[in-house]
Formats: C-alpha cells, structure tokens, sequence
C-alpha cells in the first residue's frame, strides 16, 4: 500500500510513502513535541500565547487530576465539549495523556444531540464551556455522567483579563444561562488539584490499533455514529499530511528549510477532525504556532484577532473565505508571509480561489477527506504547485479507485464513487457493526466514501459531488457542485446552494438557493448566467434568494436541510 495505483509523479517533495514506524501512539507525537520545542509558542486565543512547555505543564496536570481525582480508568470515554479555546488542546493532551478515550463533542449540539452521543460512546466525564452547562444539567441523569468539568471563555489568560472577560460574558453579555451542577468541578481547580499531586501515570494508550478518538458523523443522514479513530490512523495521517505540506520551491523542487516562526490560523473547530489532525497533530509535532479563533462567524472579531499577526498559513474552507474576501478590512492585514493556504471540508469554489489569490498572493491548495480516514485522502502541492479545481493526488501511503454501481472498478478518467485503502480509514464505527460493513466493499478492503470522483492519468482527483445529492432530471445526472460553481461566479452572489426537487415532467428538477450581495439582482439575471454557462437541462428551474442559509459549525452548507424543507411543500416556479 506504499503508492496509489496509477502510474504518474507526485508533486516534488512529497514522498510515496510514509515512516509508520516513527510513532505507534499520538501521546508520543504530544511528548515529542514537548521535549523538542518548550520555549516555542504554540497557541495563541483572546490575543494570549502559551508555550509549549505551559501547554506540557497544563495537561499533565489536567492528566493528574483525571487519575487521582475521578473515578476514571484508562480506556474510559471522555466528551470535550467546547469551541477553540486555550483549554481545548490542554483539556484534549491531558486526557490522552491519562490514558481516556476522547470523544470530540460539537458546543452547538442540541441536547437531544448531546444526549445520544454521551451515551453511545459511554462517555464517563465531560468537560465543557459554561455557555451549555445549563443543557448538561437538563439532560445528566439520563446519561452516565460520572465527572462534569466546567470552564469559562478566558479561564487561561492572567488574572485581570480573566476575570474582566469572563465577567462580562456572564453579566453583560449574558452568555452563561444560569445553571445547577452543584458537583461540577471548575476547570482551573482541576489544574491546581492536578498540579498538587506533582506529575501523572504515563498509562496511555499504546498500541497503535488502539482506539483513542470517537469521532462522530453521518448526524445530516441519520442517527450520527462514531467513528474509531486509533493511534495508528491518527498518526499516519498527520505523518502523510505533513509529508504532503512540506514548503517546496517551485523552481529548484527543494524542500524550503522550516520556519521556526510559523503561525497558521486555526478558525476551524478544533473537535472537528479536520481541524484536530492539522493543528493538534501535523503543525504540533512541526513546532508550529496556531492562532485560535473561538467564532469564526464574527467576521469582525476574527479579522481583529488576526491583524496583529504576520500569518504563515490559514487553514480555512469555502464559506470562510468568502466572509473574510467580502470583509472591507480583511485586505489590511499583512499577507507578505503567507505561504499557504489549505481548503477542506467542502467543495472549493474557481472564483474563491482566484479573488483569494489576487487579494493575499497565495494560491488556496485544496483538500479532501472525510471523518472515516481521519480525514485527509487527498491534498494538492503547495508552493505554487496547486492544481485548481482538483483536490489534488492522494496522500502518501493511500491507494484510491473509482468503481461503478455494480462495484466494478471504472477505468482512468471515468466518474465513479471513490473508494479508499490506506493507513488512515477507521477500524469501523463504534458498536455498529452492520454500518461498518455496509461502508466496505465486499471483500471488507476498501472504504466507499459515498462522493462520486474522477482520478486523471496523474492521479489528480476531481471530486464531483455527493453520490445522494446528485439531481437526475429527465434521465441525466445533474451535480450541485456543478451549477454552484457557475452560479457563485456571479458578481452578486455571495453564497448558493443547488438541490433536486419533484418534478411531474422531469422527475427531479434543480432548485437554487442565493444568499445574494446584491438587493436588485433578479431571478432572470441568474437564469441568463446559468443559461451562458450550463446545459439546458442543468438550469435551475427554480431560483429562492435567502437571508442565509443552513450551514455545519464548520462551515458546510446543509443542502439535506434544504432538501427537508422542500419535501414538506409542493415547489413553486420562481
């Protein structure tokens, strides 16, 4: 499994395999780290930066606490449950640390959500922000929560500090809704027990088959499942995706010699996997320093929170750069560092990349994975070596191929539904042993990613949509992805979203969604664009300009929310 299977060149610089050997446990990375770069910054949030000898310092106190305060055994399931904060990595190394395993919690989870998640994974503790203390509470005695750990927006940053903003989000802002969790244990009082006992059990998991994350998705198409991420997933991916990332001169193909003052902005959660791979393993064994954004949202604090900085990278997605490209201070900051930019997460639109690379000089280098794979398949180079509208080759070490709806493999350059072989995929989805199945092919080998692909003679894949979102009007097949490229085009649209809808005459017709920057564009003015650009049978029949529309924490556009919606109506020409 050392190459992928066409017979083409990897980008220069990126190797065809990868050292799995280097590590067997993600501890080891965090440890690695620690001996190696203790006076580097490692993160910074609210404008305060700890070193990587704090974040050491930290979580192994917090590793103490959980193994001389709580009842908690190696192996038990603990939830983290907050946005990106300085508690995050100190909360998520120390747990690991201490030999649990984590189960990444979404903040915006309804309680129903919370509810069946703690208690499908088992989860024995939480730790959480006080702004969903007061959902805990509701629903604690229907789980079997045995330790609740609370912690406030700032509770890392110094005293003043602390105490003004955490005060003002609970009195002013009113953030914190009034909560009774009277054996809750505050965050910084685990830390001062922790640090009291004077150093942990390094009793962590060890064995690179062990499973340390529970990583949950699939809640858009139904019950959501937890995904077995082991040590030897989590490590090889952060290996290959920092194989993949490595600086290389376009030029020469050298490596460019490593920064040791690299920042790259984290505003994607950290409890995402996404997010957890790039930051918390791959630019955390590098040295690196992360910037964290707590709301991505507030696109005015955000642009606050990143000026000051002189920025390596950015870590980002669609959506995303979208908000920053159309926020009238985000071309003040100074781009004159940055090198990279990944994308991930969801379709990247040509327009985004082009406005992104004309305002900040750095091409966006996009990205592919999913949770199942921990999650990166595929990556482009970086340096210049991007190919657009491609998410580039397979990492390292990953075997990819396209098969047909009979499960027959498809020949190079056909359209079939991606399947993956790599160090990477899951063991399997937590206590579900017929969904796991159900996500292999039959001979249990490769992971069918449910995304419909091409791979081109140099093994750069073309991610052309969702195998469930795909629109078959009057026979043909029709790819949101498609029309949302062309659409988002369009200088007076800033967002849009195309689904199916029933049709009496074509069976399914296309339906599209504009979040618009323009009050007075027309539905006729983006039927002519579509009309110019797309297939007769492509163009929406149907045209809704929104306010906003449905999206994931991470910034994903819900097209089965919209789908939901117009299955409850009988759809109305536009």
């Amino acid at each position: 499994m050392d190459v992928s299977f066409w017979d083409g060149k990897r980008a220069p610089g990126v190797p065809d395999q990868i050292d799995l050997d280097q590590y067997n446990a993600v501890v080891e990375v965090i440890e690695h780290a620690f001996r190696r770069y203790a006076e580097r910054p490692a993160f910074t949030g609210i404008n305060h930066t700890l070193t990587f000898r704090q974040i050491d310092q930290y979580s192994a106190a917090f590793a103490a606490y959980l193994q001389n305060h709580t009842s908690l055994q190696p192996g038990d399931r603990i939830a983290v449950q907050m946005p990106n904060l300085l508690q995050f990595p100190i909360a998520m190394y120390g747990a690991l640390r201490a030999g649990m395993v984590v189960v990444n919690t979404n903040p915006l989870y309804t309680e129903r959500e919370m509810l069946h998640q703690f208690n499908d994974s088992g989860a024995k503790a939480l730790v959480c922000m006080d702004v969903f203390a007061r959902s805990v509470q509701n629903i604690r005695e229907q789980t079997g929560l045995k330790h609740v750990i609370v912690t406030s927006l700032a509770d890392m940053l110094p005293l003043v500090r602390r105490t003004l903003i955490n005060g003002a989000a609970r009195h002013i802002k009113k953030m914190v809704p009034a909560y009774s969790l009277p054996d809750a244990v505050p965050f910084r009082r685990a830390l001062a027990l922790g640090e009291k006992v004077g150093g942990f059990v390094p009793n962590y998991m060890r064995n690179p088959h062990d499973t340390i994350i529970l990583q949950y998705t699939g809640g858009t198409t139904g019950v959501a499942k937890g995904a077995e991420l082991t040590n030897r997933n989590l490590v090889a991916n952060m290996m290959q995706s920092r194989a993949t990332l490595s600086q290389v001169d376009p030029a020469s193909g050298q490596k460019i010699k490593p920064d040791t003052g690299v920042k790259v902005v984290a505003p994607l959660p950290l409890y995402h996997i996404y997010s957890f791979t790039v930051h918390l393993m791959a630019l955390f064994e590098a040295g690196d320093h992360s910037i964290l954004i707590a709301n991505p949202r507030d696109t005015d604090m955000f642009v606050r929170m990143i000026r000051p900085h002189k920025l390596t990278g950015f870590i980002g997605l669609n959506t995303l750069f979208v908000s920053l490209l159309n926020h009238p201070e985000f071309r003040k900051c100074d781009f004159s560092n940055l090198r990279l930019t990944l994308s991930g997460g969801t379709a990247l639109v040509d327009d985004t990349a082009r406005r992104w690379k004309d305002m900040t000089g750095c091409g966006i280098a996009e990205a592919y994975g999913l949770t199942e794979c921990s999650p990166a398949v595929c990556m482009n180079p970086t340096g210049g070596l991007e190919r657009m509208g491609t998410v580039g080759q397979a990492v390292p070490g990953t075997a990819l191929k396209c098969i047909d709806d009979e499960g027959n493999e498809v020949a190079v350059g056909e359209r079939g539904e991606l399947c993956v072989e790599g160090p990477q995929v899951m063991k399997g989805y937590w206590n579900r042993p017929q969904a796991t199945a159900d996500s292999f092919t039959a001979d249990g080998r490769w992971l069918r990613t449910g995304d419909v692909a091409v791979i081109d003679d140099d093994g750069f894949v073309k991610i052309v949509d969702r195998i469930k979102d795909m629109i078959l009007v009057s026979g043909f097949n029709v790819y949101p992805n498609e029309i949302e490229d062309v659409v988002a085009q369009h200088p007076a649209v800033e967002n849009c979203a195309a689904i199916g809808v029933a049709d009496d005459k074509t069976g399914e017709a296309v339906k599209l969604f504009i979040v618009a920057t323009d009050p007075n564009v027309t539905v006729e003015e983006i039927r002519e664009h579509c009309r110019n650009n797309l297939t007769a049978y492509k163009v929406p029949r149907y045209v809704e300009f929104r306010d906003e529309l449905p999206m994931s924490p991470v910034g994903k556009i819900l097209r089965r929310e919209l789908k939901d919606e117009e299955a409850q109506k009988q759809p109305q020409p536009a």
